[in-house]
């Protein structure tokens, strides 16, 4: 059953889609695909993979210093859309604080 709402939408993603097509037309546009390679991907993973820090390797004095540095870090990359090392360096981070609060 499509309600009346489910419509609305339909019909309003029709207009846009029919609004996009009409202004690609009149540009000379042709859509394309984003073609994005692997590697670029793969550049992270292993760029998180060679940081990656032993949580029992460090002192507990260092721990809240090392916490606030991975917070930088991950801003940063969050700031550069770089979603993937941000995700890796916040559970850095949530280990770090897991291992303090548990020797507190």
């Amino acid at each position: 059953t499509v309600t009346g709402s489910m419509q609305r939408a339909i019909d309003e993603t029709n207009r846009r889609r029919e609004k996009q097509q009409k202004y690609n037309e009149e540009n000379g546009i042709v859509p394309q695909t984003i073609i994005k390679k692997v590697h670029d991907n793969i550049e992270i993973t292993k760029a998180v993979s060679e940081e990656k820090i032993v949580v029992d390797e460090i002192p507990l004095e260092n721990i809240e210093k090392e916490i606030e540095k991975l917070r930088g870090q991950m801003q940063a990359a969050a700031y550069e859309l770089k979603f993937e090392l941000a995700a890796s360096l916040r559970d850095r981070i949530s280990e770090l604080e897991d291992k303090l609060s548990g020797n507190k």
